[in-house]
């Protein structure tokens, strides 16, 4: 086996116990309940008050950790067991998903290129599987063809990057304003803290697959397969 497959399926097996463990941890400090019983909503509406911000309306979707933020709308979608939840769990991902409108308030960067991305992404989902498929079974008559499915596939790795930062500066800005205004204490604090963390390794790992994706086809259309 290749440095490179050693290298793909480590990073494969990282992204499957991320994943576990942000669902372990959200699990786990839905049990450990907020100072002042105060719900995921509530907890938002109140971060968006604190930092001036008006226009973003609170929703309840359904689904398990299907929360986001949507700046098209300006809507704040949480999750059923973040809406109605008094816990730390429920605590930190709505601060988080709040973080993402204080961004978006203050013209934070990084989400600015993040969501001028989305339409180009959009596109290169809907083709890339077929184009790269096509691609690789071509690739001795038809190089170009793989060449554009890499092309397709760089940008929605480059969303992956440009993503990891958009989300570790939400947490951070969650982080924060869960502290300094007494939301969290010095004891529910930490797990906030643990379960923001651990929701931002898997978009670590997420880009770094990408990235190691992207490498093993353009390792192909240069004429270097393992």
């Amino acid at each position: 086996m290749t440095p490179f497959w050693i290298v793909f399926i480590a990073l494969m097996v990282a992204s499957y116990v991320a994943s576990k463990s942000v669902q372990s941890k959200f699990k786990k400090y839905s049990t450990i309940p907020m100072n002042y019983g105060m719900t995921g909503r509530e907890v938002a509406e109140k971060m968006l008050y604190d930092n001036d911000i008006h226009n973003v309306t609170v929703c309840k979707v359904q689904g398990t950790l299907t929360d986001h933020y949507n700046p098209t709308n300006r809507t704040l979608n949480l999750s059923p067991d973040v809406y109605d939840g008094t816990s730390v769990a429920a605590a930190a991902v709505a601060a988080h998903e709040c973080g993402h409108a204080v961004q978006h308030a203050t013209a934070y960067s990084w989400l600015t290129i993040r969501s001028m991305l989305v339409p180009v992404v959009s596109f290169s989902n809907r083709w890339v599987s077929w184009v790269l498929l096509a691609g690789v079974l071509l690739v001795s008559k038809f190089p170009e063809l793989l060449l554009a499915g890499i092309i397709l596939f760089a940008v929605t790795t480059l969303f992956s990057v440009v993503t990891l930062p958009v989300e570790i500066n939400a947490s951070k800005r969650a982080l924060v304003w869960l502290n300094s205004h007494n939301i969290t204490s010095p004891d529910t604090h930490p797990y906030a803290e643990s379960a923001l963390r651990s929701a931002a390794y898997t978009y670590v790992i997420a880009a770094l697959t990408s990235l190691a994706t992207l490498m093993y086809y353009i390792m192909i259309y240069m004429g270097r397969r393992d």
